[in-house]
């Protein structure tokens, strides 16, 4: 049980990243490569702050504006320099490894003996329900900062994602939906376009790096490397959660990113838990990124299959010669 819980836990801290790709992705259709950097840019930045000596709070509010300014470089170079989309976030992406080494330090940072913000919710919970060791959940004992870190994150990734359909519900944020769903016709109604993708990949980034910061913490670790296909493991959350609720509404398709989430990462636990024959090992760890692949493929692929769409199409019969 404690393994589904950890597994849950990782799940929803990356369900924050699946809402900032659903954002560039979904809302914007912009191919924001900035992703993989500014997940570990969030780590990194909250990891060097806490070892030295911030509040974990400030360090991952810190964590979401270094994100958010990342994002917000792409933006500018997409919108006022006219850089293609993907081009600007792959040289933001590359620019930002180097700058993540220059704010780590090195390439590594512990933070198993350092104070977190999940440390802090458990001490809080204690100081209200008394020092426990574990908890009962479905049937089984976690241990009881288990359980706190995953109830503090859903609630997170709950309220985010309420908030960010209301938000989306706002006039700013039907602008931005506007743009990306029809760009010339909101910049004929006024709307500065360009304004509006770079506030939406600042969004987009925040999340992203709020996702790396928090999970750092739950680890207990940055690595400079923890970024590393990022963008793909949001698009998979982004690509499944569509699967998993078709075209419904806006606030449907937020819950799909999120359940996209944990979907994927329960498939991924499933995939390198299974035993192999003939000697019943079971994937290794590096195989991760391949199991990744190999299921966004599946998700773009098989909706087309139940969908009674035909890889060959019969081709025209010639007519015969006196044919009417």
């Amino acid at each position: 049980m404690t393994l589904l819980v950890g597994t849950w836990t990782i799940a929803l801290i990356l369900a924050l990243l699946a809402l900032g790709v659903f954002i560039s992705f979904r809302i914007f259709a912009f191919p924001d490569i900035t992703a993989d950097g500014s997940f570990t840019l969030g780590s990194s930045v909250a990891a060097a702050l806490i070892v030295a000596g911030y509040s974990p709070w400030t360090a991952t509010a810190a964590a979401m504006l270094a994100g958010a300014l990342a994002g917000g470089v792409t933006g500018v170079l997409h919108a006022k320099f006219r850089i293609n989309g993907l081009l600007a976030g792959i040289l933001v992406a590359t620019a930002l490894y180097s700058v993540n080494l220059h704010v780590m330090g090195r390439s590594n940072i512990p933070l198993l003996d350092a104070r977190t913000v999940t440390t802090d919710l458990a001490d809080a919970t204690v100081k209200v329900a008394g020092p426990m060791q574990a908890v009962r959940l479905l049937g089984s004992e976690v241990p009881f900062r288990d359980a706190v870190g995953l109830a503090a994150v859903g609630g997170l990734v709950a309220a985010l994602a309420g908030l960010l359909r209301l938000f989306l519900g706002t006039g700013l944020g039907t602008a931005m939906r506007a743009t990306g769903d029809n760009p010339r016709m909101i910049r004929a109604m006024g709307v500065d376009v360009g304004l509006m993708i770079v506030l939406g990949l600042m969004m987009s980034n925040a999340l992203v790096a709020l996702s790396g910061a928090i999970l750092a913490q739950y680890q207990g670790y940055a690595d400079i490397m923890v970024g590393s296909g990022m963008i793909v493991t949001g698009l998979a959350s982004v690509i499944l959660g569509q699967a998993l609720v078709g075209h419904g509404g806006l606030g449907l398709s937020i819950t799909g990113a999120v359940l996209g989430s944990l979907l994927f990462r329960l498939m991924v636990a499933v995939a390198l838990s299974v035993k192999l024959p003939p000697d019943g090992r079971t994937l290794p760890a590096t195989d991760l990124k391949l199991i990744t692949a190999v299921f966004v493929l599946a998700a773009l692929v098989l909706p087309q299959v139940f969908a009674g769409r035909k890889w060959f199409p019969p081709r025209a019969r010639p007519q015969k010669t006196g044919e009417a």
